[in-house]
């Protein structure tokens, strides 16, 4: 399937009836602003309606052959109502406005821009991209979702279609991914073509909002073939850590093969009692915005810390709940010592939120103490997925 699209997605050359199509998945307020004078504003409505493009070019191309069993619908072809994430939810659903996305006990583990279905019921998954700007990450997002499609469906190996409204084909990371015979790109015209195919005046009508297609399915059409309980992978991944730092053998232990499967990106090992906080500011301490906070201060202004770790590359972050507000600040270790505030983390990340949210106090300092004495020493040379909570 993949090799078909290689050879044959260049001969369909995106349409002005194709692209007026793919207005139906954007939203009004996104309509408007694709001719924005904002430029960030214009470019994050553009890159949606290019999502969509794309998505309409692919259902076209998939009545002209049997390599693609199926589609999996996005967008306006989504469900009108959609499950909101909770604690325990794993596998595969979408968001308000159609997005595609795994969930793992309620996280959002990845999002995709594009899944198909082959003829012998493999899956394939597409990254739709409009700048080569945000490559930096990308390597190792795609690397990760190719394991966690490779673990839900039991397939060996999960091609991989990356789209590109820029020719990005000579950029290193697209270079090494390309190497990989399961991995395609393909290119379209530019968004400021696709965009003269049109004027501002077509956007005020209203598109049809769903079509009827032979070959679109739901994603509740293609459930996982492997039984999926990431809180309990989650679990074991954590307590294979402290076990490793804890033990005589160390930290190194941490590289070595095992039979947990490399899906869990995150660890969250818990909340912090009051003698950890004191240990953890005494050792490392807690910098926001060129402030440095004490012990007193940091249970006086956050009613919870929580330690977590970043894998592939164990980096241990600390968030911290505030009290007056619905809301964790996310704090990384600092280049001078100790950790500094990085962003926030609130209600609108539903699925994590609530895990942290439901985090009780577990570690003392003398655990707490081991855990962050021994995991900033550890460097892995894989970076984390992009979009990780």
């Amino acid at each position: 399937m993949t090799t078909w699209l290689d050879k044959n997605f260049s001969s369909l050359q995106p349409t002005r009836a194709i692209i007026m199509r793919a207005l139906r998945h954007l939203r009004p307020a996104d309509r408007k602003k694709l001719f924005s004078e904002d430029i960030p504003e214009m470019r994050t409505a553009e890159g949606r309606w290019f999502e969509a493009i794309v998505y309409e070019m692919i259902l076209d191309l998939s009545l002209q052959t049997d390599l693609i069993l199926s589609v999996v619908a996005r967008g306006a072809d989504g469900p009108a109502k959609v499950r909101r994430a909770q604690l325990g939810q794993n596998g595969l659903f979408y968001s308000n406005i159609g997005d595609i996305k795994v969930r793992g006990n309620g996280q959002d583990l990845a999002e995709v821009d594009l899944v198909l279905v082959d003829h012998t019921g493999a899956l394939t998954f597409g990254e739709i991209i409009t700048s080569p700007a945000d490559l930096k990450e990308f390597e190792a997002e795609i690397r990760y979702k190719k394991q966690l499609f490779g673990y839900l469906y039991g397939q060996p190996t999960v091609p991989f279609l990356l789209i590109s409204s820029v020719d990005i084909s000579r950029t290193a990371v697209v270079r090494r991914l390309l190497k990989e015979p399961d991995n395609v790109l393909l290119t379209t015209p530019t968004c400021e073509d696709l965009k003269g195919l049109i004027r501002q005046r077509d956007l005020k009508r209203s598109p049809t909002r769903r079509i009827k297609h032979e070959k679109l399915i739901s994603i509740k059409d293609i459930p996982p073939r492997r039984p999926f309980d990431y809180k309990k992978l989650h679990d074991e991944r954590m307590q294979s850590i402290i076990a490793a730092v804890t033990s005589k053998k160390g930290v190194g232990e941490l590289g070595t093969p095992d039979e947990i499967p490399p899906i869990v990106k995150k660890v969250i090992f818990g909340g912090l009692y009051p003698s950890a906080i004191r240990m953890l500011d005494a050792r490392y301490p807690i910098r926001i915005k060129g402030k440095t906070y004490d012990p007193d201060t940091v249970q006086k202004q956050f009613s919870k810390v929580v330690l977590a770790v970043n894998i592939p590359e164990y980096r241990p972050i600390i968030y911290l709940r505030t009290r007056n507000k619905k809301e964790y600040l996310k704090m990384v270790p600092s280049k001078t010592g100790g950790f500094k505030f990085e962003s926030r983390r609130t209600p609108h990340m539903a699925g994590f939120f609530l895990w942290l949210e439901s985090v009780q106090p577990s570690l003392g300092a003398e655990l707490t103490r081991e855990l962050l004495d021994a995991l900033p020493a550890i460097h892995a040379p894989a970076a984390a997925a992009t979009g990780e909570p």
